[in-house]
């Protein structure tokens, strides 16, 4: 019978171990209510309660992340655009703070849906969607400023918050997309020309660079053959100074004597025999005509 008892006893003393102990993770913090009301803040370990009396919130406050759902908005410039928008964020660990999250927002995760959305519409409809692709950046900081405002009195930090999606109407992104392509085609058009013209010139180049090489090998050559012809006369002016000016006397003598025209040599002169050779018998030496006119006439 005393061991039943002693059974007993343990089974209830187990119960209420299990019911008065309670454990705290270590992504949670804890808020103890004592008939609704709250009564202490709980760290991460055991924490023990009253069976009945106390019951313990658990408080996650790890980051989290919420989709803001796409929704219709109308832009600046009359555009019914698609927008949607992602916002991670945690409730700060202090007790004061775990403390807003549950006592001063009825459901801080619907809160931040539901302000993200209202926020976005109202920044949207003061930009045109030109403005809001462009400048996503300066969406996201203007959404996370907004809700970081709001956010602090429910003890939540706005990590960041992240635009997912900017759709225009389906009629306004063919639109887009054929004018995208039309640039991409201009600037292929443009770096085609671009190398084409630049070929070109290359050729262009390669062609003078030739006809450049041309005449500087036309240039040397004729000075060579100057150099060479200058030599030739040098070395002819030093070696044949006395034949070659006696020819060049010839030469004139010759074109003078073509109509029969005679001439009177010196006697003694070193060119008689040469002239006579050359002209024939158009040439007199000085001591045959002396002699013709000593000699009688005949009568």
């Amino acid at each position: 019978m005393d061991e039943i008892i002693t059974i007993i006893l343990v089974i209830i003393a187990a119960i209420a171990l299990f019911l008065t102990v309670r454990i705290i993770p270590q992504t949670h913090r804890g808020l103890v209510e004592r008939f609704g009301r709250y009564k202490r803040y709980c760290e991460p370990g055991i924490t023990f309660v009253i069976p009945l009396v106390d019951q313990v919130r658990y408080v996650n406050i790890t980051e989290q992340m919420f989709n803001a759902e796409p929704q219709v908005v109308i832009t600046k410039d009359s555009l019914n655009a698609t927008i949607d928008a992602q916002v991670y964020f945690k409730v700060k660990n202090d007790e004061e703070s775990v403390k807003k999250s549950q006592y001063a927002v009825n459901d801080y995760e619907s809160q931040i849906t539901a302000l993200a959305r209202t926020t976005l519409r109202s920044i949207m409809g003061g930009m045109n969607l030109d403005e809001a692709n462009s400048q996503r950046q300066k969406l996201n900081e203007m959404l996370g400023d907004t809700l970081k405002k709001e956010a602090t009195n429910w003890g939540i930090d706005i990590v960041r918050t992240e635009l997912t999606e900017i759709s225009p109407p389906p009629e306004v992104q063919t639109t887009m997309n054929e004018v995208v392509i039309a640039q991409k085609k201009k600037t292929a058009a443009i770096d085609f020309a671009t190398a084409t013209e630049t070929e070109a010139d290359g050729k262009k180049r390669a062609i003078i660079k030739v006809a450049e090489g041309d005449r500087q090998g036309t240039i040397l050559r004729a000075e060579g053959e100057a150099a060479a012809i200058k030599l030739v006369n040098e070395a002819s002016n030093k070696t044949f100074i006395g034949p070659a000016v006696e020819f060049k006397r010839l030469e004139t003598a010759r074109e003078v004597l073509a109509n029969n025209t005679k001439i009177i040599v010196p006697e003694g002169s070193n060119l008689v025999n040469v002239i006579g050779e050359a002209l024939g018998n158009q040439i007199i030496p000085i001591s045959q005509k002396k002699a013709s006119s000593n000699m009688p006439k005949n009568n």
